[in-house]
């Protein structure tokens, strides 16, 4: 059984004077053969962008792109006319397929954006570029693990949780998000053969102990019990595979 805790110093930072980042897996300039991601989950970033600012239009390829949404309005375009604004607790699923080029902004000229982006390859190449998004109100994800992102049908295995209101993925992975209350508990049984990517948005954990920014690689775990600290805690936990079927 293993818990990987990757506190936020232990993280690379990035700095580009309109955005600072902190970069989870290898990612553009930070190449490090020890992360290159977990199961299907190959980038975690964690976006800062100051008002205004944008990540121009640039393309990708057989990726499925995940936004969440951690503060600030985020805004987003892309080449095939989609757009639209979102707001904290919104999940965003890009599919880039066959190709697509896209663009991240902060749609606030006076506060900063946060945001966190995921990427989770695809069980095929060549998918029809898609949008799909979502918003998810606070209570929603009150002290429980909500999942704001399934598997798409057909690409779920055994066990996999259902879309519901979630946004969906072409992948059999998920993505649960928790506002706790302070001291709060809550537990997450994992699937035969898959392990997790736990991240603190906000907040603290007691256990596993970890503050804002922190994360930790979850292996060969069957469950996992968070409690929140005393001022409560904003995480996500990404479920991915990590054993062949």
């Amino acid at each position: 059984m293993t818990i990987v805790l990757r506190p936020r110093a232990s993280l690379f930072h990035a700095e580009g004077g309109w955005f600072s980042a902190n970069w989870h897996f290898s990612f553009d300039q930070y190449s490090d053969e020890a992360n290159m991601g977990i199961g299907d989950l190959r980038v975690f970033n964690d976006d800062r962008l100051v008002p205004g600012a944008a990540w121009p239009m640039h393309p990708h390829r057989d990726i499925e792109g995940i936004t969440y949404v951690a503060e600030g309005t985020f805004e987003h375009a892309d080449s095939r006319g989609n757009g639209g604004i979102l707001h904290p607790g919104a999940v965003q699923r890009a599919t880039l397929g066959s190709g697509m080029q896209h663009s991240e902004r902060n749609a606030s000229k006076t506060e900063p954006m946060r945001f966190i982006q995921m990427w989770i390859m695809p069980s095929r190449r060549g998918l029809d570029p898609s949008i799909e998004q979502r918003e998810f109100a606070l209570e929603s994800r009150r002290n429980v693990l909500k999942p704001v992102l399934v598997p798409a049908p057909g690409f779920g295995g055994d066990g996999a949780p259902k879309a519901g209101d979630a946004v969906t993925v072409h992948q059999d992975a998920a993505v649960y998000a928790a506002v706790l209350d302070a001291s709060k508990k809550v537990r997450h049984t994992f699937r035969p053969g898959f392990g997790g990517y736990l991240f603190v948005v906000h907040g603290s954990l007691a256990q596993p102990r970890l503050d804002e920014g922190g994360a930790a690689k979850i292996l060969e775990e069957k469950a996992l019990e968070l409690e929140a600290g005393p001022t409560g805690a904003e995480v996500l936990l990404v479920e991915t595979r990590t054993r062949p079927a």
